[in-house]
């Protein structure tokens, strides 16, 4: 007996033990459970009071490029564009000789625009419609037209081929403009005259300004480019 009651004893207190653990883990197993249960409801809470915008979840440069967008699209034919290209002369596409809404048409010269408006009038007849694909240009966005010509052509001579200077071009003083699309200038050009409109480079079918004498005689004789105008090299 004094043998065997001691090695009873540490038996007995070992169940102790292990039951004691398997209590302390399952209070402790509990209570993780409440506490992700608690942290989900928080969550999901938080989550529905989050907007839902794309802003909410922009990146920084997503963010950036989306300011960068422009911010007056005009109908889904037509390229967006900001209010500076606009009050600069830019036109997105579609605009048509009537919408005085656009600086590129209402600042055009006041006889040229009656002239085109006219035509465009008797073009309709026909089934034909004049877009203006550039009128009026301030200097700043010829400038513009010309480093980008530059750019393209590789050199300033054969830039000016294409694109006058602020202080020579007719766009810049309201006195041309380029129309399309190719029925519009096909129109124009059996049909221009009568209303004193000519084309006047031959590498440009799409730019026209007005010649009133052409209404009795005829559009003078076209420029290669306008690197033949006399006006150019003023």
């Amino acid at each position: 007996m004094a043998y065997s009651e001691p090695a009873r004893t540490p038996a007995r207190r070992t169940r102790s033990t292990i039951l004691a653990a398997h209590i302390v883990a399952l209070v402790t197993l509990s209570a993780t459970l409440f506490g992700v249960l608690i942290c989900q409801s928080l969550a999901s809470s938080s989550g529905a009071a989050q907007p839902t915008d794309a802003a909410a979840t922009d990146t920084p440069s997503a963010a950036a490029d989306r300011q960068r967008r422009p911010m007056h699209p005009r109908g889904d034919h037509r390229p967006a564009l900001g209010d500076r290209d606009v009050a600069d002369g830019a036109v997105p596409g579609g605009v048509t000789i009537f919408e005085d809404e656009f600086p590129a048409v209402a600042n055009l010269d006041p006889d040229l625009l009656a002239a085109l408006r006219q035509a465009a009038a008797a073009a309709a007849d026909d089934g034909v419609e004049f877009h203006v694909k550039s009128g009026w240009r301030t200097p700043a966005y010829q400038d513009q037209l010309l480093r980008e010509a530059i750019s393209e052509y590789g050199s300033e001579e054969e830039a000016a081929r294409w694109v006058a200077t602020a202080d020579t071009s007719p766009h810049v003083s309201g006195d041309a403009i380029d129309i399309g699309p190719s029925d519009a200038t096909t129109w124009l050009s059996e049909h221009g005259a009568e209303y004193g409109l000519c084309q006047i480079y031959r590498n440009e079918p799409w730019h026209y300004e007005l010649r009133p004498e052409a209404i009795d005689d005829g559009c003078p004789p076209m420029f290669a480019d306008p690197t033949h105008d006399p006006r150019m090299r003023q």
